[in-house]
């Protein structure tokens, strides 16, 4: 293993010069920002899924699900502290069948697997004793929470529809359950109510990712959910007296569709639902072949910017308190693909997905999940930090709220998105490079605001740069540990996350990006007046 660490920069540095390198001016818009994110922009999932939970000839969760994982692994805990705080939102597509042993409710089944079941499997139960297990160890690792409630709770399954759950919820089980967490002073930062899939061709919305082979989804009318929004958002407003410390109340949390968000909005009304919260699935199954393709082809890549569109106009016209969130994105459906997810490679979707989502206002961007399946961020097993960890916390500790425009003129592989940096001057941008065989000379302007006419001013910086460069191992994408700066990734023997040192580079030579890479850089002295 140290052998192979050794040789990651002089592979690298041998592909680099391999390809050929392409001179670009990027335009920094530094006047006025175009979208603001929240602090904790970057954000992680922990799912209810068993053992058992199977796609493609697989079984990638072992014991990462909420009721099953080991939260005693110095891994796992140092992992989520070095973000200091990392935003996780506990739930996914079993949290709607899953009751919490409190109040009236005395027994507590395990998730076994059934045919007939939400998503094949039969319903589970949260108990106390791991609800106090799991607060102390949010509290311990200071993570800020949002827990995804059962939605389906007393409802009924129409004889005439397959599929279509009716009634009304009955929130009894839900308000034990808030009652509980307060008596024991455990902090909940939101409530995000179900977890929904939209089948577009009805005004219904279904329940979890997809409607799967074994087990269906359950599919609940948009006026029903809007007026039952109401009733959570009165018990959240009942329960926690004082305003400072309210849970806000996120949803509907599925796929987006126009007509149904619009309904339920308009049945909700404004001041009920804070969040809008919605799910990203662009690259499909996670057992398309054609997956690799997908990730390196920006113009697959922009295609859903028109969902990111539809939900920014939507929260334009409802105008909620918090705006619009990705509460779910795992790029691949079904636990993600065992040969990109895990991989240097799935950082070009994801990454490019942050950035994106980041210019259409988008405040929230969580990631499925933090463990399990094949997107998770560890490993299921070791708890080791997959690539697009490091990618992550990155982001978190460099990207600022404020966002910035760009503009290039230049191939459309070189991705760039530009914030104020994080907590201190200057600006910060990422840099995707898709290319195989094409590297970047950058050099950047300045736009002249109030005057698009004017010939923008060329940045001659006089501080040094700080550029993280993250590249894989070898060279080859497929690779499953990442280089910083050509310093391999890898935990301490204390199981501590490495150091993430910025390289200082001479602000008079371009910026240098080398052929399917990722690079954070932040310059100190780039003056943009929305970042004062």
């Amino acid at each position: 293993m140290y052998f192979k660490f050794t040789f990651c920069p002089i592979i690298l540095l041998l592909w680099a010069s391999l390809s050929f390198a392409q001179n670009v001016n990027v335009v920094i818009h530094g006047a006025a920002s175009i979208a603001k994110t929240d602090d904790n922009f970057v954000c992680v999932t922990l799912d209810w899924w068993p053992a058992e939970k199977c796609d493609y000839n697989q079984c990638p969760w072992g014991k990462a699900g909420i009721l099953n994982l080991d939260l005693r692994y110095g891994a796992l805990i140092n992992a989520i502290k070095a973000f200091n705080p990392l935003r996780i939102k506990v739930g996914g597509s079993l949290q709607d069948n899953v009751v919490y042993k409190v109040g009236e409710v005395s027994s507590c089944p395990n998730f076994m697997k059934r045919e007939d079941g939400l998503f094949g499997f039969s319903q589970g139960c949260l108990s106390m004793e791991r609800w106090d297990q799991l607060n102390r160890f949010f509290n311990h690792t200071g993570v800020k929470l949002t827990f995804g409630l059962n939605a389906l709770f007393g409802r009924n399954e129409s004889q005439t529809e397959k599929g279509l759950w009716i009634g009304d919820w009955q929130p009894q089980n839900t308000r034990d359950f808030m009652q509980y967490t307060i008596s024991k002073g455990y902090k909940v930062d939101s409530y995000e109510f179900g977890l929904f899939f939209f089948h577009t061709s009805k005004k219904y919305i279904s329940s979890g990712n997809q409607l799967s082979g074994s087990g269906m989804g359950a599919k609940v009318d948009a006026k029903q959910y809007g007026k039952d929004v109401i009733v959570l958002k009165n018990l959240v407003k009942e329960l926690y007296a004082h305003p400072e410390t309210q849970p806000k109340v996120l949803g509907p949390g599925g796929f987006y569709e126009e007509k149904w968000f619009n309904t339920f909005l308009e049945v909700s009304g404004q001041g009920i639902v804070d969040g809008l919260t919605h799910h990203i699935y662009n690259l499909g199954p996670g057992d398309d072949p054609n997956m690799m393709n997908k990730i390196l082809d920006p113009s697959y890549l922009n295609q859903v910017s028109q969902t990111y569109k539809g939900v920014s106009d939507v929260v334009n016209k409802f105008r909620p308190q918090l705006g619009a969130w990705v509460s779910e994105s795992g790029g691949a459906l079904n636990g993600g693909s065992k040969d990109v997810s895990r991989t240097f490679a799935d950082g070009f979707w994801y990454l490019d997905q942050m950035g994106m989502a980041s210019t259409y206002d988008q405040k929230v961007f969580c990631r499925q999940a933090l463990i399990g399946g094949n997107y998770g961020l560890l490993n299921a097993t070791t708890f080791v930090p997959n690539p697009d960890y490091y990618g992550a916390l990155l982001w978190h500790q460099l990207m600022g709220s404020t966002v910035l425009a760009v503009t290039k003129e230049t191939d459309p592989n070189l991705r760039v998105y530009a914030h104020c940096a994080k907590k201190k001057p200057g600006v910060s941008l990422i840099f995707i490079n898709l290319s195989k065989d094409r590297s970047f000379n950058i050099t950047l302007s300045n736009a002249k605001p109030g005057d698009a006419g004017k010939p923008n001013y060329e940045f001659v910086g006089k501080q040094n740069r700080e550029e993280y460069h993250l590249r894989a191992l070898t060279g080859d994408i497929k690779d499953d540990i990442v280089c910083l700066n050509d310093v391999p990734m890898v935990q301490t023997d204390s199981e501590d996350i490495p150091a993430m040192d910025p390289k200082l580079v001479d602000a008079s030579t371009p910026i240098s990006i080398a052929a399917q890479s990722i690079a954070y850089v932040t310059i100190r002295d780039f003056e943009a007046p929305a970042c004062v």
